[in-house]
């Protein structure tokens, strides 16, 4: 079932029922004010479902639209961001199952472009290279960037085996990468 989104001038507004709770301006202005409120929340978490911020808005976008034609409905409005959160799921959910992928029967598959390998002895240089670059920081920096890149430490973790400030980790750091930056043994590598 489709509801459609805008009409022609030509069609009369259907009436508003004399029973229903709020008349369209209040609803609309009740449901639009709870979008301003609530918006960046949920922007966030149509954010999270999708890998692009189009997408994302789009999924926010149809959600709340359905939300809106279920406004009248929905009786606790304490509730609306689960109903809304579950809505941005359903949605794409039925997006996702939609999903149309094209397959086209060829009698040759196209070759793949070949990759060129780099060379071991190349790589064991280049490893060579940025160790001894390394090796020639000062001990602190070393150790935090060791750290840092060689362990795969996050600079909070870096600050907390040091027992230093995660300011320090980030100054010494950029400090020790502009030093490896100017190694003239490094220099092939840029």
């Amino acid at each position: 079932m489709t509801t459609p989104v805008c009409t022609s001038a030509s069609k009369p507004a259907a009436p508003v029922p004399s029973y229903a709770p709020q008349t369209r301006s209040a609803t609309y202005s009740s449901f639009s004010s709870y979008v301003r409120a609530r918006g960046p929340v949920l922007l966030r978490t149509a954010r999270s479902l999708t890998a692009n911020p189009s997408d994302a808005e789009d999924l926010l976008q149809t959600a709340l639209t359905k939300t809106y034609v279920a406004w009248e409905r929905i009786e606790d409005h304490r509730a609306l961001d689960g109903y809304v959160r579950r809505a941005l799921l359903n949605t794409r959910t039925s997006q996702w199952r939609k999903r149309k992928v094209d397959e086209f029967a060829c009698d040759e598959l196209p070759e793949r472009e070949a990759v060129p390998e780099t060379d071991p002895a190349e790589q064991q240089v280049l490893h060579d290279a940025m160790w001894r670059a390394v090796m020639k920081l000062p001990d602190r920096q070393r150790a935090m960037v060791v750290l840092r890149y060689y362990e795969d430490l996050s600079e909070a973790q870096t600050a907390e085996v040091l027992g230093v400030s995660i300011g320090t980790v980030k100054s010494a750091v950029s400090r020790a990468l502009g030093k490896l930056r100017e190694d003239p043994e490094l220099s092939p590598v840029r």
